[in-house]
């Protein structure tokens, strides 16, 4: 009998740039291994369309479309991975899809007498299984959401199986929107979405210097930060509100970043360095504010594409200078791929039939097996 599980596992997050598919395989003891990756880049036209619809722009016809020529990529995706690997499809046990966020609505609405939260993930499961031939489980969030909770952040989860309470850390992942794990023998595993992430610099960066992020953070550390402009930026209320909380395009889309460029500087190159500096002390403020009254942190991991950016790192470590500042290549995982494999976890929990969402991360009453089946 096996003491594994082969998984493809994919992830494409708020930035909508790329489906991350990572082959990895988990054992018995819950350790893993990454075979092989890959990364397939969005066609432009494909990446525009998924954008608007993030954004709120767009028809229930495009959010329906849209939701198959995702599958249909993911799928693609999934398949490249398999040839690139060298193994068979027989090979693989499944795969685990986050999907394609266009809508995470987790405030509560009341619409005829029913109250609810509310979040779409497209990249529809049941084209990918039928394309690859794999039995495939996906749309994770929902479950969570139906048990009270915020549907995020599910990466919790397998931040506790990777990284344990040896230490006291803080697992700070900064994609589109920028998220932090605490694990802490002092208090209850929780986390929270504390910060825009890339989100805000690589739209400013697309519109003002037609590239799609700031490689390695040199850009901004070519502009000045305007001290004005950061004070109006750091009153979003978002900032000052209590976790369990999470935020995406919802809040931080580009009419958001229209409206903010109204009181920006005219340098462009401040505007990144502002900009980068209200991701950095966005994540150390809720630090403060929230973490470190409760228990002392030993260090910080820092994840995701945000963990390339040096002007960005840096500026973290001079806010907190006390706690040292890593990223997740120090334990021999890739930053641009950490998520996929947190992932790879949740659907590993779901194919097993064992609840995967973290209660106190989420506020959902209780722990669910969260992942819907297609064979």
């Amino acid at each position: 009998m096996k003491s594994y599980k082969t998984i493809i596992s994919m992830m494409s997050g708020t930035s909508i740039d790329s489906i991350d598919a990572c082959l990895v395989r988990i054992f018995d003891d819950l350790s893993f291994r990454i075979l092989d990756s890959i990364s397939l880049e969005y066609p432009a036209e494909i990446k525009e369309k998924l954008y608007n619809l993030a954004n709120n722009a767009g028809s229930v016809k495009d959010v329906c479309y849209m939701n198959f020529i995702t599958g249909e990529l993911f799928s693609i995706a999934a398949n490249k991975l398999i040839e690139h690997s060298g193994l068979k499809k027989e090979h693989i046990d499944f795969i685990s899809s986050h999907g394609q966020t266009i809508c995470h609505l987790p405030e509560k609405i009341t619409t005829g007498g029913i109250t609810t939260a509310s979040t779409l993930q497209i990249g529809d499961i049941s084209v990918i299984s039928q394309k690859t031939g794999i039995l495939t489980i996906g749309d994770f969030r929902t479950k969570d959401i139906a048990a009270g909770g915020q549907g995020a952040p599910l990466v919790p989860f397998a931040d506790k199986i990777l990284f344990g309470l040896e230490k006291n850390r803080l697992i700070q992942n900064i994609g589109g929107i920028s998220n932090v794990t605490v694990l802490s023998k002092d208090c209850e595993i929780f986390a929270f979405d504390n910060a825009p992430g890339n989100m805000l610099i690589d739209y400013f960066m697309n519109k003002l210097f037609s590239l799609p992020y700031d490689k390695n953070g040199e850009i901004a550390a070519m502009g000045k930060v305007d001290d004005k402009w950061l004070k109006k930026l750091l009153e979003e209320p978002y900032y000052s509100k209590n976790p369990p909380k999470t935020t995406g395009r919802e809040l931080f889309n580009s009419d958001y970043a229209e409206q903010i460029q109204l009181s920006a500087p005219k340098n462009r190159y401040d505007i990144i360095s502002t900009i980068t500096e209200l991701t950095a002390l966005a994540i150390t403020e809720s630090y403060k504010k929230f973490i470190l009254p409760k228990t002392k942190i030993d260090e910080v991991v820092l994840g995701g594409g945000g963990a390339y950016n040096l002007t960005l790192i840096k500026r973290i470590q001079d806010y907190i200078p006390q706690i040292k500042v890593k990223t997740h290549e120090d334990f021999n995982i890739p930053n641009k791929l950490k998520e996929a494999i947190a992932f790879a976890y949740l659907g590993y929990y779901a194919y097993q039939g064992k609840a995967n969402n973290v209660p106190s991360c989420t506020g959902a009453d209780c722990p669910v097996v969260m992942g819907k089946f297609s064979y």
